[in-house]
């Protein structure tokens, strides 16, 4: 939540903090969105989530099809 009204994201900050575990994590979830856009099961700007069924965390696959699904975002 932001301390102020005029608070504003600092990316660069924040990607440049970022230790490799949490970025190779972003990858792939940014990966498996892209892989869900390519078969036809999520579309840009859908309001929907793309959520892996065993979870990145957890050693789950980061673009298998058979470990991805699209969910609403309060459900993931």
């Amino acid at each position: 939540m932001p301390s102020s009204a005029n608070y504003k994201r600092n990316y660069k900050k924040e990607a440049a903090s970022e230790d490799s575990t949490r970025r190779h994590q972003r990858v792939e979830r940014v990966q498996a969105r892209r892989e869900m856009v390519k078969a036809g099961k999520a579309k840009t700007g859908d309001g929907m989530d793309v959520d892996h069924k065993k979870a990145l965390s957890m050693g789950g696959s980061g673009v298998s099809l058979s470990n991805l699904r699209m969910a609403t975002p309060a459900s993931n």
